[in-house]
């Protein structure tokens, strides 16, 4: 648990990263733009970067051997590049400049994402990854919430400020986890593959591809929910734009707060059966906030509904490296990105255009409707097919 929590600090400096960027990076594009819509589209660059490459960065760090390891190289070189553009983004001079900065610093994030992720499981036992699962995302949700706290205050004082200081937590992660964990003394004993390519016929069973299909559609809701919540609460339910952010604040703080105990839950009872918990609960809690009236009873279940999300959230992951080898981690950690940012990029304009055609009040039964189909993919699953398959059976 040591070297997980030591390992966190990579998955602290990603996730305060994003929010920093997500939160600050639209007031430089207002700057230069008067389209919404075009400043939602340059802020969905992650995405569609993370869509394409993050699947080929993860199997090309499966197939990486050097004496730092699998994974290590691709921070090594990845969290710098990834500081450094952090520092230059608020000194842009144009338009054209700061979207040039905007995209190498996405690309550069893209070379340490998904190894960073995999090493988890390359150094926990397949038993104790909701756990460690659970500390990551806690450290996640830590380094958000800073984000939105001391970046805000920073960003006030001087707008490179939390710029700066990012990328000093870039540097200060990387060194942290270099110098603490070792792959070739702290990794789970591998067979190395040497195959240049992905075995889609073996890496997409059955197990596989419905449980990317239930993370595509739980992330169509959630992605959905997040992007619309404040417009929906100033539209539908009359709040001020403050209350409306401050109540969605509740649905994060309760996503936190459970992360480590729904880790321990899932090594307890079962990935599967905590997934499917969450997905019913986290369904009936969409359905319920169609009736609220409020303030009360709305952040009421925003509260539960945190700690279901946290259910699914914190078990998917393991669960889907488990659906493999121990040679296909960095693969499934990019298939795994590949569903959230497809998700990602379709859910805002698709449910967007739905409350065009009928109205604020159908965002929570679509995310609700999605959350069913991602229960009827769940169903799906094999628990058979849930254990890692030996490499001396893949060599055969």
């Amino acid at each position: 648990m040591k070297k997980t929590w030591l390992l966190g600090f990579g998955f602290f400096s990603i996730s305060i990263g994003w929010s920093l960027y997500n939160g600050f990076v639209p007031f430089f594009l207002d700057h230069y733009l008067t389209s919404t819509a075009l400043i939602g589209f340059l802020m969905t660059i992650d995405n569609y970067i993370a869509l394409f490459l993050q699947p080929y960065i993860g199997n090309r760090s499966d197939r990486t051997n050097t004496r730092f390891g699998r994974r290590m190289p691709y921070l090594l070189i990845g969290m710098p590049i990834a500081a450094l553009f952090f520092t230059l983004i608020p000194f842009h001079t144009s338009l054209a400049t700061l979207i040039i900065l905007m995209v190498c610093m996405n690309l550069s994030m893209a070379i340490f994402r998904s190894p960073t992720i995999a090493l988890m499981p390359d150094i926990t036992p397949d038993t104790k990854r909701t756990k460690a699962n659970g500390v990551i995302n806690f450290m996640g949700g830590c380094g958000a919430i800073l984000a939105f706290t001391l970046g805000s205050y920073l960003y006030s004082v001087e707008e490179s400020l939390p710029f700066l200081v990012v990328s000093a937590v870039f540097l200060v992660a990387l060194f942290v986890i270099f110098t603490n964990i070792k792959e070739n003394r702290d990794a789970i004993p591998y067979s190395m593959t040497t195959s240049p390519k992905i075995d889609y016929k073996r890496e997409l069973n059955s197990t596989t591809v419905f449980l990317l299909a239930a993370i595509f559609f739980w992330f169509i809701a959630i992605q959905g929910m997040e992007a619309l919540f404040t417009l929906y609460g100033v539209n539908e339910l009359g709040l001020s734009k403050s209350a409306s952010a401050f109540s969605l604040a509740f649905f994060s703080l309760s996503f936190v707060l459970s992360s480590i105990p729904c880790g321990l839950l899932g090594a307890k009872f079962g990935k599967k059966k905590m997934i499917l918990i969450g997905i019913i609960g986290l369904a009936f809690s969409f359905i319920l906030l169609n009736w609220v009236e409020s303030v009360f009873y709305l952040r009421a279940i925003l509260l539960a509904g945190g700690m279901f999300w946290a259910c699914i959230n914190i078990n998917a992951y393991p669960f889907i490296v488990s659906t493999g080898s121990e040679q296909s981690f960095g693969t499934r950690t990019g298939l795994y990105y590949f569903a959230s940012s497809l998700a990602a990029i379709i859910s805002p304009p698709a449910l967007g255009l739905l409350i065009d055609l009928f109205g604020f009040g159908i965002l929570f039964y679509a995310a609700a409707v999605s959350m069913l189909l991602a229960l009827a993919c769940m169903l799906k699953v094999n628990n058979k097919e849930t254990l890692s398959i030996s490499p001396h059976k893949l060599n055969e």
